[in-house]
């Protein structure tokens, strides 16, 4: 919101400086984003043309002598056709920045003759487009003062950050109206507009709408005979100063309502408008060419208003090509309506229209205004374009209901901890606009209407501590407590956190990718329910709610690839969606390696090589990833178990599923199905994983957090070696699980160390080598013993596999 301090002087009495203004907005909550004092227009200055000779190399070009009233004259080279000797108008010295042509003045020399400065043109002064000739000042003019001060161009221009919950200082008397009650001032009154009408509007207006919440009130009055041209110069200063072009006078006037009083207006040529105006839906499909010479296609959202030869406007956001006013403009009809504030920001932004109009009425204007606006607006129609105004027609106004608060002034202290006496909050509030009956510690207040923002107690709190200061609040230490906190973030948190810490460690990036994804990727995902479709998308290939980290993570890859740098180990931490409901929602640790990033290192050196490296990534290397995660975040791996198969989009023999217990899934892991990169358009050794942060059961709480003993063995371990022949279709691990349960407190540890098949077998057999790790805890044991503990593992292993131990 922007404002000049002149304009807010017509509503405001004070004596206080710019300064004293901005500091005091800024405490009240209208915080000031800018000023300009208009400090660039202090280097002009009047100055006379003493002589004006012709050049001597240039028939368009003259030389004058420039007084700029120190009594030494200056030599200028001017190709303005009016410059002649005698006049007076503005004049820039060398070094001088002149706004309208970006350009800082320098000595120059023009065909052999230097020029020691500029005559400005107004257009040079950014004051408009007339660049015909330098400016001509009246003969009056007093030679040597600064030119701004002169021309009004010295009037500096705030801008405040509104926020959306303020609809009453969308207007410069709605902030001279917080000002004032802030004690910086009086709220000037303005006089009841006072004309004479003649007639009847003849044009009908009717409101054919299902809700009437859509369009609480609509006044219309007819203006015959005005004359359409410029708009005064002070107008034109004001608008420009605000950053708006002025374009004529009856449109200017709409303008200057809408940042003067909040009230946004909208003018008809009388003679464009074929029968009735009547306030309706649009039809689905309805078009309209706006003032923004723009195309709208319009849906029964929209309301709008039409007249027999279709839809004129876009009511409460923008105005039609087909009605507006122009110089051969004879009769108006001026429009002042309220609109539902909620239909105008969805229309909006389904329109993607962004107006002062739009602005306003989706925070909520002041309905007890639209007919004064409505006067005010004609009153100042009559006057700078003359004509005979007829009686207004008003259709659907029901007047305004007050809101009436009950309010205890103890509030204030138990919300706020301000000390403030009843007689200030009372003063406070009625200095605001608000009216408060009753006596005692207990009122009644009545909201005014331009207040749409103020619902409660706590409302009426936040005026009363706002005006008396908030910097009276003072700081005061958080209060400490005789025990330890508890922990403060959720599992989840810590979770996440974990995660990320864990995937970093292990040499993977972490990448934000777009929670937004392309349809035909939700699908490959196994999302893409119209639910999860965005009804806004910020782009075309932004449409879906991710169903899977996987795409983006895939696509950046790929991305990095193009660019060179093919082998990439990156992962996210973050949401993906399964439905529209917050129990849709899932927090996934995901990431992805590409060529021959793995843990041991890129790249093809000999010494990678050794390790591990240099060959491409594939499902172990995903594997290793997901379970890291899983122990990072505590969970008891003894109970994860390995599933072979995964989601459709990886590969069906080179991935797996992370399960605990026959129901929880906790994730999947492996390489991707050739068929989903190629729908992706990526290439290269790819392997991915996720795992499902949220679907990990809750730790069990335990009585003290202390650590158990450490319980060393003073026995040494020993390893044994079996072997077993399976059928081909029998998993790894489930050898491991049956040998290391055949005596859980000797046995620590069992590890795969060898895979064979061939003919010597048979077919469809394997040979599954394992490494038993046995710790003795309470005596040496003995030959008897193992042979003993060796039987039990073969017979788990043939129970639970139908495997034989290995000749």
């Amino acid at each position: 919101m922007k404002f000049t301090l002149s304009w807010l002087k017509d509503h405001l009495e004070t004596d206080a400086t710019l300064n004293e203004i901005c500091d005091r907005l800024t405490a009240i909550g209208l915080e000031v984003e800018d000023v300009d004092d208009k400090a660039a227009y202090k280097p002009f200055v009047i100055a006379k043309v003493l002589s004006a000779e012709k050049h001597p190399s240039a028939d368009r070009l003259k030389v004058l002598m420039v007084d700029a009233g120190d009594g030494k004259p200056v030599q200028v080279v001017c190709g303005a056709p009016n410059a002649r000797a005698g006049m007076i108008g503005a004049f820039a010295k060398p070094g001088t920045y002149v706004p309208g042509i970006d350009v800082t003045l320098a000595v120059g020399n023009i065909r052999g003759v230097e020029s020691h400065g500029m005559m400005c043109s107004e257009k040079e002064l950014d004051m408009s487009d007339n660049h015909d000739g330098i400016i001509d000042l009246a003969e009056d003019a007093p030679v040597g003062t600064p030119f701004a001060s002169y021309a009004g161009l010295d009037d500096p221009v705030i801008e405040i950050n509104l926020t959306p919950n303020r609809p009453d200082c969308t207007s410069i008397h709605g902030i001279a109206r917080d000002l004032a009650a802030a004690g910086l001032g009086t709220l000037k009154p303005h006089a009841k507009p006072d004309f004479k009408t003649e007639g009847q509007t003849s044009v009908g207006l009717k409101i054919i709408l299902d809700d009437e919440r859509l369009c609480p009130g609509f006044g219309l009055r007819l203006v015959r005979g005005v004359k359409n041209g410029p708009s005064p110069l002070w107008m034109q200063q004001r608008l420009k100063a605000i950053g708006l072009r002025p374009i004529n006078a009856l449109v200017d006037i709409t303008n200057f309502m809408t940042f003067d009083h909040g009230r946004p207006m909208h003018v008809f040529d009388a003679a464009k408008v074929k029968g009735d105006l009547t306030v309706r839906r649009a039809l689905d499909g309805e078009t309209v060419l706006a003032l923004d010479t723009r195309e709208y296609k319009l849906n029964p959202n929209n309301v709008v208003i039409s007249d027999d030869n279709g839809v004129e406007s876009i009511g409460g956001i923008m105005g039609g090509e087909h009605s507006g006013c122009d110089e051969n403009t004879v009769d108006v009809l001026i429009e002042s309506a309220l609109w539902d504030p909620i239909n105008i920001a969805k229309s909006g932004r389904s329109l993607g229209i962004i107006t002062d109009a739009r602005y306003r009425f989706e925070r909520g204007v002041d309905p007890e205004y639209m007919v004064l606006g409505l006067d005010r607006t004609t009153q100042l129609v009559l006057e700078l374009c003359g004509g005979v105004a007829a009686e207004a027609k008003v259709v659907g106004y029901k007047g305004y209901q007050p809101k009436i608060v009950d309010f205890p002034y103890a509030e204030v202290k138990r919300l706020t901890g301000l000390e403030v006496s009843t007689e200030e909050s009372r003063h406070i509030l009625t200095r605001l606009g608000f009216a408060v009956e009753g006596s005692g510690e207990r009122v009644s207040v009545t909201v005014p209407s331009w207040r749409p923002d103020v619902d409660g107690k706590a409302d009426l709190v936040e005026e009363v501590m706002r005006i008396h200061g908030v910097d009276q609040i003072k700081p005061e230490p958080i209060e400490k407590l005789s025990s330890v906190n508890a922990k403060i973030l959720t599992t989840l948190q810590i979770r996440t956190r974990t995660a990320k810490r864990a995937l970093a460690s292990r040499g993977m990036l972490e990448a934000v990718t777009w929670s937004f994804i392309p349809e035909d990727q939700a699908k490959l995902f196994g999302g893409g329910a119209g639910a999860l479709r965005l009804a806004n998308p910020i782009a075309a290939d932004m449409s879906d709610m991710r169903p899977s980290l996987l795409p983006g993570l895939l696509s950046a890859a790929q991305r990095n690839a193009d660019k060179g740098f093919g082998d990439v180990a990156i992962f996210e931490v973050s949401g993906t969606y399964e439905n529209d409901r917050p129990e849709g929602q899932r927090r996934v640790a995901g990431g992805i390696r590409r060529g021959t990033a793995s843990i041991n290192g890129t790249g093809r050196l000999w010494s990678n090589a050794a390790k591990g490296g240099g060959k491409p990534v594939d499902v172990f290397d995903a594997k290793a990833d997901a379970l890291a995660v899983l122990e990072a975040c505590g969970l008891p791996m003894g109970n994860v178990q390995i599933e072979k198969g995964a989601p459709e989009w990886y590969h069906p023999g080179r991935s797996g599923t992370i399960k605990m217990g026959p129901k929880v899934v906790l994730g999947y892991f492996g390489e991707f199905h050739p068929k989903t990169l190629g729908a992706l358009d990526v290439s290269g050794a790819l392997c991915g994983f996720e795992v499902f942060l949220d679907a990990m059961p809750e730790p069990k709480k335990k009585a003290t957090r202390t650590k158990p003993p450490l319980e060393l063995s003073p026995f040494q371990a020993v390893k044994r070696d079996f072997a077993f022949v399976v059928s081909s279709d029998v998993e790894a691990g489930a050898i491991v699980k049956a040998a290391s349960s055949a005596d859980r407190k000797l046995i620590t540890g069992v590890n795969v160390f060898d895979v064979f098949e061939g003919a010597s077998l048979g077919e469809g057999r394997k040979s599954i080598a394992v490494e038993v790790l046995i710790q003795p805890a309470e005596r040496t044991l003995t030959d008897e013993d193992f042979d003993a503990l060796t039987a039990k593992i073969v017979a788990n292993v043939e129970k639970t596999t139908g495997g034989t131990l290995r000749a």
